[in-house]
């Protein structure tokens, strides 16, 4: 397993330069195309704009998105260039941001998102990331806004409580689990014996890690629910991590959206990119 082809969103932040940088990286690292894709989320003209101004407002309204696409293109063509990248393509969406990338993400092994930086000036809802999780059925890793520029995938912290979403994002971080110099598993609260963790807590996760060529080293701590996100940063910084990989607790129902308190808070307050699967 290995991946062949990474999708790039590429929103109106200052993210994308961080996005791209991590793409054409492990484009590099596994001879992988990269898809970059513009999309911002539709934000309904109100019918009060249309009712003054009529013609005049969606005009304007598209003017302004063809000077965002224009610079977002501009930063791609940068990149491709910097990166010396053959094996790229771009594309441009009308659609909704989340609508867009969602779709496009069914033909793509890995998506790779901006954390949202709370500026307002992105160009797509607060809640896209979050929602994204949750519906592309595909990893994605997202990359903070103010992140220091280092290679990822040699110093890898995995966030292990033996559940579905855990399983799902190992499984889905193996290329870059077996390339990792060091990777540790963090078991936060494993429980009694016998429970999900099995007999000896985090001992199957790193069996199982281990025989796909992994080197692997196994860790418990003791943690309140309501804190283990931040214990998780703690961790990343002991170890001196590059990258969290770790479940997306969460549902979505319409326009009701619940995650979980160690998602939200990496969401909010990650300082390395993450590799989440839900």
């Amino acid at each position: 397993m290995a991946y062949k082809t990474i999708l790039v969103h590429l929103d109106a932040g200052k993210g994308a330069d961080a996005c791209l940088d991590i793409g054409f990286s492990l484009a590099q690292k596994f001879d992988a195309h990269v898809v970059g894709l513009h999309a911002l989320s539709v934000v309904p003209t109100p019918a009060w704009a249309m009712a003054e101004a009529g013609p005049a407002v969606e005009v304007a309204h598209n003017k302004a998105l063809a000077e965002i696409t224009k610079r977002v293109r501009g930063v791609w063509d940068a990149a491709v260039q910097r990166a010396n990248c053959s094996k790229c393509e771009w594309r441009s969406s009308g659609a909704d941001a989340l609508e867009a990338v969602t779709l496009h993400a069914r033909y793509a092994d890995l998506v790779v998102v901006a954390q949202d930086d709370g500026s307002g000036t992105s160009g797509v809802s607060d809640q896209f990331g979050q929602r994204l999780l949750l519906s592309a059925g595909r990893p994605v890793l997202i990359a903070p806004y103010a992140r220091e520029k280092r290679p990822i995938g040699d110093s890898i912290l995995i966030a292990w409580n033996a559940s579905r979403e855990a399983t799902r994002a190992v499984t889905d971080a193996l290329p870059l689990l077996q390339s990792a110099k060091q990777v540790n598993v963090a078991a936060f609260n494993p429980g009694r014996p016998g429970g999900p963790h099995g007999e000896v807590p985090g001992a199957d996760i790193g069996l199982y890690l281990s025989r796909h060529g992994v080197r692997v080293t196994v860790s418990q701590y003791r943690a309140d629910d309501i804190d283990v996100g931040n214990q998780l940063l703690s961790r990343v910084a002991d170890l001196d991590a590059d990258l969290i990989v770790m479940g997306a607790y969460g549902r979505s129902r319409f326009s009701e959206l619940v995650l979980g308190g160690a998602t939200r808070t990496i969401l909010e307050s990650m300082t390395v990119p993450v590799l989440m699967s839900h």
